[in-house]
């Protein structure tokens, strides 16, 4: 299933819908008449459901017509998690071309990490597939992109291994971690050059895991003003999405609706020479296989 969270030009509240081809089915409407009690509203209630509602929502929106439905182009999609309930959890340094690439920029050694590291942004970053991403110069001058395979979690998982870590995943995404590089390295810690508000794109849809398949055999890319920046496979990733969760979930409780970037190839704009930031007007695409594109246009402000 591609699920997303959309609204209509003459109804601004978020609901939850599926992708069919170019066409977006309201869930609510298309199954809360067999649904026992109360339908879910959006896409974390529906996780939190559990996997036996998950199953139940696929069976009936396989079986029944769609009782609403819109074309793709007459919505506005936002992200699928428009206001996470925690802090997105990140990896850092999770391919090696990435990790080199920028050991040069900074003059440092080139090391494989022994284990994941991780940091995290605020809820308040995540910005919708196709809006705008704020650039505020007196802020930064060296803003960057990040396109990153987006991990969704669905069950409660503590302590789990790597061999049973992949049915947690309820499904996958895009992110874009949108970066302030002279933010991060001032303040040493990353969290705050990560966090900057609307620097997190996601979407534009969740693929289900059971759809998407393996997630390190994806193509995952990304373009600015047409000129590609990032091109790789998320089987170029040092940790792969079953021995992150192992690392993660190690004495601390995911939950449903947890989100996971899991790091981003090389061709970010700090490791160019000489670096490449984004500025006002920029159009930035950032694809992976089997989930679409979004498209996220720079924009220039002050405070």
């Amino acid at each position: 299933m591609k699920y997303v969270t959309y609204s209509l030009p003459t109804d601004p509240s978020a609901r939850l819908g599926i992708v069919r081809g170019e066409t977006v089915v309201d869930v609510k409407k298309a199954v809360s008449a067999k649904w026992p009690g109360s339908c879910p509203g959006s896409l974390v209630d529906l996780i939190e459901s559990g996997p036996n509602a998950w199953q139940r929502m696929a069976g009936l929106l396989d079986r029944e017509p769609s009782s609403e439905s819109h074309s793709v182009a007459d919505v506005r999609l936002h992200a699928p998690i428009p206001r996470p309930r925690k802090n997105i959890f990140c990896l850092g340094q999770n391919y090696a071309s990435h990790l080199q690439e920028a050991s040069r920029a900074r003059d440092r050694p080139f090391k494989i990490p022994e284990v994941p590291v991780f940091f995290t942004k605020a809820p308040t970053t995540v910005n919708g597939p196709y809006d705008d991403v704020p650039l505020d110069p007196d802020v930064t001058g060296q803003l960057d992109y990040e396109a990153e395979l987006g991990v969704i979690i669905g069950m409660k998982a503590k302590n789990v291994v790597r061999a049973r870590a992949l049915p947690y995943v309820f499904g996958y995404t895009i992110i874009n971690d949108v970066s302030a590089r002279d933010l991060q390295l001032k303040h040493v810690q990353w969290f705050k050059g990560k966090s900057l508000d609307g620097s997190c794109p996601m979407g534009p849809l969740v693929v289900t895991a059971d759809e998407f398949g393996d997630p390190q055999k994806k193509r995952i890319s990304l373009r600015v003003n047409g000129a590609v920046k990032q091109d790789a496979t998320t089987g170029d990733m040092i940790f792969p999405v079953d021995v992150i969760l192992e690392f993660l979930s190690r004495g601390l409780t995911l939950e449903p609706g947890d989100i996971i970037a899991t790091g981003t190839p090389a061709g970010v704009g700090l490791g160019r020479t000489p670096p490449e930031y984004l500025n006002d007007g920029d159009l930035v695409e950032t694809e992976i296989e089997g989930i679409g594109t979004m498209r996220n246009r720079i924009v220039a402000f002050l405070t």
